[in-house]
């Protein structure tokens, strides 16, 4: 496999993230994981929006265990950055633009933000449909990244969800992650899947 190289128009703060960018399809399970558990296909999008994060987009349809589509699963969408203190370069709060001057110009500077062991803070913002959003925290270290819930936001309506846990790697161009759910004081096995690059 040939190594991946750093776009040379990618936004700087997202040189950590780079090895996400892009779309990905593939099959995964529900639950443990196990052969008689359900399967499930994604289309997944990790897409530079040419500001200071990665737009997130995750499409999934419960099918046969041969791939065939049964029925729309679920569609997910947010926003990954590294976390980092906002100054006056970012976007934000709503439309309020930000100074033409960025905060950071090239991706050697972004390495100033990296932790002693070489990682990276981020934190991604992830809605689902039945007015669920989830906050989560976490590092990203090479092509391997773990978040947990730091809040979930409900509606008044929407169906108990206290949290968990997201891991992504890469592994032989392929795309893995597992998605673990509080279950008291216990995590359990929610989904998991492996995408290729599309």
């Amino acid at each position: 496999m040939a190594p991946m190289e750093l776009p040379t128009d990618l936004t700087p703060e997202l040189a950590p993230l780079y090895w996400l960018l892009g779309e990905w399809e593939g099959q995964g399970r529900l639950g443990e994981g196990e052969e008689s558990d359900p399967t499930f296909t994604q289309k997944v999008t990790f897409r530079d929006s040419g500001l200071e994060f990665v737009e997130y987009r995750a499409e999934s349809w419960l099918t046969e265990q041969d791939g065939t589509r049964l029925r729309p699963l679920s569609v997910e969408t947010g926003f990954w950055a590294l976390d980092r203190k906002r100054t006056d370069a970012d976007v934000g709060p709503g439309l309020d633009p930000a100074d033409v001057v960025p905060a950071y110009k090239s991706a050697s500077e972004v390495e100033e933000l990296a932790n002693e062991d070489g990682s990276y803070p981020i934190t991604a913002t992830i809605s689902h449909p039945g007015s669920i959003t989830e906050l989560y925290y976490g590092r990203v270290k090479g092509p391997q990244l773990q978040i947990v819930t730091d809040a979930v936001m409900r509606g008044e309506q929407a169906a108990e969800y206290p949290g968990g846990t997201r891991m992504f790697g890469l592994v032989n161009d392929q795309l893995f992650w597992r998605w673990d759910v509080q279950d008291g004081d216990e995590l359990k096995p929610h989904a998991s899947a492996i995408l290729e690059r599309v």
